[in-house]
């Protein structure tokens, strides 16, 4: 895989027509991107639990490791699996299958008896969150405008930075109220995925799906003039025959993993292994426990981790509201420079002593990852492979997104019982220092570009 070389890194939008968006489009979008919300509230819910749950059934730090990381083992799956039936069945069957995951796993760990009931019901939320990545950005992408994606797609992140708000939240609320005051924190998520599951039954199918996977151009016509409400008709035949077209040029290429594709592959692949290896998931899921190094109380230390949720929210705002006018590679940018600083000052604090900036430095690098890549990561994958292959691109990038999240959260307790933490945050700050030369030197920008243009311009088609 060679670089793109620096001085074609930038692709410049054509003219696109600035209109409101149609408020059926949004939402859609948001009905979508509310897989994020009980992406988030699960994927972190399990933080204000995890102590109870290693001290009620004796867990050795081993066995401990693989039921925080539960969950994340089932996003592997379901990142792997994800790209099927969105492609078979179509991205809004697949969209509401996935609340019916989530209704299942916030029951069953609510009642579980044992630890081994646990692990089964994270994993199977799991899965639901590993398709949800791969689906739920997919869906965005397709249903709307270019002028208005990058803002529509980073909702699913947005609703993941919510769900975490609502998590911590939610934790410290019910912290209080008896010995299964944990059962109540994992089983309350029974109530938005139940809300999600309902909203889905009142969304269309994708257009693109419909064009190229289904075959019904008369309704993918109709989704494209609620996309482009401003085209003529001749406008939007001429739209589907080309969405058609690429997908048929797709077709007669050797598959997926092709030289043709090696552009967005090494993207996909690099922004989510990247996006791990920033330390994010590991601080989230441990965040009471990294506060309580510092020497704060159980109490105080689990309030510190609201602050974090609610950094992650307000700066995920700013980067919605910046990435259809900075850019994704522009996000990325600052970003990374705010992880060297935010990571490197908190080793600092760890080896000098200093645990009362401690933090600072955390919220500060949940503002970095939330205006870069927690807001740009969902959109990119989405955006870079054709209709053809975007399902599996998707796929790609989710898959390798929860293998590295997985790793990094069983081995963390290990690591953080044999290394300082200092050493933990260094490690982390030097792989946010090569992050930084990828961003300069081989991510392209996309914002404001048609999907069909974006994979052209990337070598894609010709």
């Amino acid at each position: 895989m060679s670089l793109i070389p620096a001085e074609t890194v930038v692709l410049s939008p054509p003219s696109v027509r600035a209109r409101p968006m149609d408020g059926r489009i949004v939402y859609w979008a948001i009905t979508s991107a509310l897989a994020g919300f009980l992406f988030g509230f699960d994927t972190v819910v399990i933080s204000g639990a995890e102590q109870t749950i290693q001290s009620l059934w004796g867990l050795s730090p081993g066995v401990h490791g693989i039921a925080m990381g539960a969950a994340l083992y089932g996003t592997v799956v379901g990142s792997l699996v994800g790209g099927w039936p969105a492609d078979h069945f179509g991205r809004r069957a697949t969209l509401l299958w996935i609340g019916v995951l989530y209704i299942v796993s916030a029951i069953g760990c609510a009642f579980a008896w044992n630890v081994e009931v646990f692990i089964a019901a994270r994993i199977v939320g799991g899965i639901g969150i590993g398709v949800s990545t791969v689906v739920a950005p997919l869906y965005i992408s397709e249903i709307a405008s270019p002028a208005h994606r990058g803002k529509l797609a980073a909702m699913f992140q947005f609703n993941i930075v919510l769900g975490i708000v609502v998590a911590f939240a939610s934790n410290a609320l019910l912290a209080g109220i008896g010995e299964h005051a944990w059962r109540w924190m994992l089983g309350v998520a029974a109530i938005p995925s139940v809300l999600y599951t309902l909203m889905c039954l009142g969304i269309p199918e994708s257009p693109r799906w419909l064009l190229t996977r289904k075959g019904d151009r008369a309704a993918g016509l109709r989704m494209l003039a609620l996309v482009e409400p401003d085209a003529t008709p001749a406008e939007l035949e001429s739209m589907a025959t080309a969405i058609v077209s690429a997908a048929s040029e797709q077709r007669s290429t050797r598959g997926f993993w092709s030289m043709r594709l090696r552009v967005p592959i090494m993207l996909a692949f690099l922004v989510a292994f990247f996006n791990q290896l920033s330390g994010i998931n590991a601080i989230l899921y441990f965040a009471p426990r990294i506060f309580a190094m510092t020497g704060l109380g159980a109490r105080a230390a689990l309030l510190q981790s609201v602050g974090i949720g609610v950094t992650n929210l307000v700066f995920t705002f700013v980067g919605v509201w910046l990435i259809d006018r900075l850019g994704r590679r522009t996000l990325l940018t600052i970003g990374a420079y705010g992880y060297l600083v935010s990571l490197g000052t908190c080793a600092w604090a760890f080896f000098t002593g200093h645990y009362a900036i401690v933090p600072l430095c955390i919220f500060a690098f949940i503002a970095a990852h939330a205006v870069g890549q927690g807001t740009v990561i969902w959109v990119l994958i989405s955006e870079i492979f054709p209709t053809q292959y975007r399902a599996a691109g998707q796929s790609l990038g989710s898959t390798t997104h929860w293998v590295f999240a997985a790793a990094l959260t069983t081995v963390f307790p290990a690591m953080a019982s044999a290394f300082a933490p200092g050493y933990i945050f260094l490690f982390f700050c030097g792989m946010m220092a090569l992050e930084l030369v990828w961003v300069r030197t081989m991510v392209p920008e996309t914002k404001g570009v048609p999907l069909e243009e974006i994979q052209r311009r990337l070598g894609v088609q010709v």
